[in-house]
Order: structure tokens, then C-alpha cells, then sequence
């Protein structure tokens, strides 16, 4: 056997491994979802009954909505702009630096 149809069946072992254990994995969660759904009653009559419980669900929602509004209208943040001249950004002082240690040591008299 040569070296070139051995690579191929090495090539193909781990793509079938590869595939393979994909398979599993995917079989393994349509298992799992099968034996974990719940499973709710199915209901005789077509029509939705409005409960207590939901009514009140819904004016809560209402109310947090309406809350939210008035606060974001009441709201005194803004962004802040940024200034108009620009202060000297770390790669611009790097710069600086580098080109004042390649001209020599300043002295002060």
C-alpha cells in the first residue's frame, strides 16, 4: 500500500468518526426533547377564556410600558460630546516620546 491510498483511508476513518458521532449526538436530542416535552391536555373547547390572572398580568405590562416612557421622557442624561480640541491620544505621545529620545537628552540650564 502506498502512501497516498493510506492517507485516503485515515482521511475517511476520521470523517466517518466525525459524521458518526454528529449522528449520535443528534439522535441523542431528539431523544432527549421526546422524553423531556411537556405534554399538556389537549382542550375540548376552541374558545379563550379571559382569567383574572391574565387580565392582571396584562395591566402590570401595561403599567411597566407606561412607566418606562414617562422616565425616559423625564430623563435629564445626554451623551457627552466630545470636546472640540482633541487631547493627545497615547499612540500620538508614544510618538513624541520616541522622536525626543532619538534626538538625545534635552538639558535644562
Amino acid at each position: 500500500m502506498n502512501d497516498f491510498t493510506l492517507s485516503l483511508q485515515i482521511t475517511a476513518l476520521g470523517m466517518g468518526l466525525v459524521f458518526g458521532a454528529i449522528l449520535i449526538l443528534w439522535l441523542m436530542m431528539i431523544v432527549l426533547t421526546a422524553l423531556s416535552a411537556d405534554k399538556e391536555p389537549a382542550s375540548d373547547s376552541a374558545e379563550v377564556e379571559s382569567t383574572p390572572q391574565a387580565d392582571s398580568k396584562l395591566q402590570v405590562a401595561l403599567l411597566a410600558v407606561a412607566l418606562a416612557m414617562a422616565e425616559q421622557d423625564a430623563t435629564s442624561a445626554r451623551p457627552l460630546e466630545e470636546p472640540p480640541t482633541a487631547i493627545v491620544s497615547p499612540w500620538q505621545l508614544g510618538m513624541r516620546t520616541r522622536q525626543m529620545t532619538d534626538k538625545g537628552s534635552f538639558r535644562k540650564h
